[in-house]
């Protein structure tokens, strides 16, 4: 997450963080996703966000210095992944208008064509119903306990 957001304040896409630092863009990708960099990884990022090079290690500090805050809040990584669902939600919609307006142009409005494209229609604003958070699951700690049960652990 921290990669994400010191990305995300500088206005960077993930693109131009790769062609920056020399990091692969899939790199980048499974950083932002939580993966754990290498150390030359993290001192590259470092030098780029000008940043102490543990901030993309902290599983690594000396178990004698004192704590420090985490470097991405809860309240920042929630924004971040709810900013994340809605960018994918909106780039799918398009994609999906515009595929259907080329079977519609290249099939003509049939009626079992325009059907599916209904059906389709009503599955997304459903979908865009949970994603912005109007509905959600009926249990609260939904994504918790499913994230635990993956694990076999508690958080």
């Amino acid at each position: 997450m921290i990669v994400r957001k010191l990305r995300l304040q500088r206005g960077w896409t993930q693109d131009q963080l790769s062609e920056i630092s020399g990091l692969s863009i899939r790199t980048i990708q499974r950083l932002e996703r939580g993966a754990k960099p290498s150390l030359e990884t993290a001192k590259s990022l470092a030098a780029i966000f000008e940043v102490d090079f543990q901030s993309f290690q902290p599983w690594e500090l000396d178990m004698n210095s004192p704590e420090k805050e985490p470097a991405v809040a809860e309240d920042e990584k929630s924004a971040m992944l709810y900013a994340k669902r809605v960018t994918e939600y909106i780039l799918g919609a398009i994609v999906t208008l515009i595929v259907a307006g080329f079977l519609i142009y290249k099939e003509g409005p049939t009626e079992k064509l325009l059907l599916v494209l209904g059906a389709l229609g009503i599955a997304m604003v459903i979908h865009g119903l949970f994603v912005f958070e109007i509905l959600r699951f009926p249990t609260v700690n939904f994504e918790r306990r499913l994230a635990e049960w993956k694990l076999g652990r508690k958080l």
